[in-house]
């Protein structure tokens, strides 16, 4: 199973997380793969590959209603990262450190360089897979 960090490092594998949890929020029984590319925005192959991502990280669930597609969130795994955050919530300094926010340019500048560097990850990950051998 992929570290539960690196699965949530991507941009837009938390868009798809946020997307399906404000729909379960409003009683919906999963997502289709359609819904999530209109709402994000992307192409129906890349949001194919980062739920696959999520599925492998046991973050989403799908259920199939003939030809269709429908995610769940999953959010157990998400406990990984609950409990390795906790020691730092009760740190006066370090809840001062979350709570300074940086600056727009810097956030955005932020996501592009974890969504560059998570893609560039995968894709050695997976060709490394492919390897004979391995």
């Amino acid at each position: 199973m992929a570290d539960i960090f690196d699965v949530i490092a991507d941009g837009t594998r938390r868009d798809i997380l946020r997307l399906l949890l404000d729909r379960a929020d409003g009683g919906e029984r999963g997502t289709s793969v359609s819904h999530i590319v209109q709402e994000l925005g992307a192409s129906q192959p890349t949001v194919s590959k980062h739920l696959k991502v999520l599925r492998d990280a046991h973050l989403v669930s799908v259920r199939e209603d003939g030809q269709h597609r429908y995610y769940s969130l999953s959010a157990a795994p998400l406990d990984e990262v609950d409990d390795w955050l906790v020691p730092f919530l009760g740190d006066e300094s370090g809840a001062e450190l979350a709570a300074s926010s940086l600056t727009e340019s810097a956030a955005h500048a932020a996501d592009v360089v974890g969504r560059a560097a998570a893609s560039a990850k995968y894709a050695v990950t997976s060709a490394l897979k492919k390897l004979p051998g391995r």
